[in-house]
């Protein structure tokens, strides 16, 4: 029978950290002695000992389940030169959209593919419309089946423009064999699955003593609402995903959340028992905001993955202010630089923190994946536009980009009137009041055009200056009250 603590080991100790036969591993050492382990051993380069230690190493890979046979077989299994392994990831379509939440998920399953490794991501159009009740209180709202549909196609996209930046972006002619990546919905297969014929065969195999027993399942029960059918039968659909994948693909390992670790044990055990082959489960660390709450769409907090939700300037902003105690952390998490390189950033900022150089990177490397090198760029514009009143990065800003940069700023559409000057522009976009108490506004200091303070409400309008190349001009009034000036018939 299977027991989680007897089952699950920590990655530094299953994955054969220390390089070597696994036989011959010394005592397991706890995650927190790692780096002063490894600090102990300078003959060896930092990232190396294969794909499991090297995630380890970098805080990516937590857990390897089951232990034993993890410990007995997987770097093996692993190795370089072998034939490749099939690792999957599951993202349920919540939304049309995925967040940083899921990066991480995405980040395991690249390195498995850099390694030489087939990859797989699975969206869930069908166990969407059950619902995961993996850490929730109370049931989701059931979603139409149109809705996830539409949402699955939209994660569907999400992901291949991830795959396809990475190969395209990160993945150099000289790296060797990139592992192949697919992406597939579980509805083209849960969708056309027979229910008697579910039951009478995976549903034979899973046993209710070992899914009553998970804790989300335990939490549930427990709660005044308490947990619907179609909820406790989720993890049985996503065991059978991995029955699937086995079968069709190959797939051996499941990726998944630390919050996963139920749903990946119920897909070990369904595998097990209906085919005898070992299989394995690894978890990646959640996310989590400042206040300790998972990041994402439940908790409100989700920063999207999507530019019409998230703007590549918004996602760049949001690692760009990252705090020095977790820059460190996130840059081996998010990005694909060398640990070498990672500690030479970290040096480097040590002596010149005022330039913020670590966050940068981190924002530049992640912004990069997610929207690629013009999203990237566009991101770069924003910022000299935005804080360092850049005219060059104003005229070269497209409309999308200045809508995505002020999002509630209004914007009006004028016609240039000869004589026409900065209290005419002020008082047609209504950014100031009628009156004395706007032109005084003005010549206070508290109105400034396209980053340039103006002080003379009779100033003419000047192109070039008031008006830029690209027919725009951004007015400011006060600190935050922007306003968006596009020209007609210049």
């Amino acid at each position: 029978k299977m027991a989680a603590p007897a089952l699950r080991r920590r990655c530094g100790r299953a994955a054969g950290l220390w390089g070597g036969p696994l036989r011959a591993l010394p005592p397991p050492l706890p995650l927190r002695r790692r780096a002063h382990h490894q600090q102990q051993q300078p003959r060896r380069a930092r990232g190396t000992g294969g794909l499991l230690a090297a995630q380890c190493e970098r805080g990516l890979f937590q857990e390897v389940f089951p232990a034993q046979s993890a410990e007995e077989q997987l770097p093996g299994l692993l190795e370089p030169g072998r034939s490749p392994l099939t690792a999957y990831c599951g993202f349920d379509p919540t939304a049309d959209s995925l967040h940083v939440g899921h990066l991480l998920p995405v980040m395991g399953l690249l390195h498995f593919q850099r390694a030489g490794h087939n990859v797989i991501a699975v969206v869930g159009g069908a166990t969407a419309r059950l619902g995961d009740p993996s850490g929730r209180e109370r049931a989701r709202e059931a979603p139409s089946a149109e809705r996830v549909r539409e949402q699955a196609r939209g994660l569907r996209a999400g992901l291949e423009r991830l795959f396809g930046n990475h190969r395209e972006l990160f993945w150099g002619a000289g790296g060797g064999r990139l592992g192949q990546a697919e992406v597939l919905d579980n509805a083209w297969w849960l969708g056309r699955q027979p229910l008697l014929d579910f039951l009478g065969g995976a549903g034979g195999r899973l046993r209710m003593g070992t899914l009553l027993s998970r804790q989300s399942c335990q939490a549930r029960l427990r709660s005044p609402e308490g947990m619907s059918l179609a909820e406790f039968l989720y993890p049985a659909l996503q065991a059978y995903d991995f029955l699937h994948l086995y079968r069709h693909h190959g797939c051996r390992v499941q990726l998944g959340g630390a919050d996963q670790m139920g749903n990946i044990m119920s897909g070990y055990e369904l595998v097990t028992k209906m085919t005898g082959t070992d299989v394995f489960g690894i978890t990646v660390p959640l996310i989590t905001s400042t206040t300790g709450d998972k990041l994402g769409k439940t908790a409100g907090n989700a920063v999207w993955l999507n530019r019409d939700k998230t703007s590549p300037f918004e996602l760049y902003q949001f690692f760009v202010r990252q705090q020095d105690n977790v820059v460190e952390k996130y840059l081996k998490l998010f990005t694909f630089l060398p640990l070498e390189e990672i500690d030479h950033i970290m040096e480097m900022h040590a002596k010149e923190p005022e330039k913020w150089g670590p966050q940068k990177r981190l924002a530049a490397e992640v912004t990069k994946l997610v929207h690629g090198r013009e999203g990237l760029e566009s991101a770069k514009r924003c910022t000299k536009a935005l804080y360092y009143s850049s005219v060059e990065a104003l005229e070269a800003m497209s409309d999308q980009e200045l809508q995505e940069l002020f999002r509630q700023a209004p914007s009006a559409e004028l016609m240039l009137e000869p004589g026409m000057n900065v209290l005419d522009l002020c008082r047609k976009a209504n950014a100031i009041l009628d009156g004395p108490s706007g032109y005084q506004k003005i010549t206070d200091g508290g109105v400034s055009i396209n980053g340039i303070r103006v002080t003379d409400p009779e100033a003419i309008l000047i192109l070039g200056q008031h008006i830029l190349k690209n027919g725009v001009s951004l007015l400011r009034v006060g600190k935050k009250n922007y306003y968006i000036i596009k020209w007609l018939q210049l």
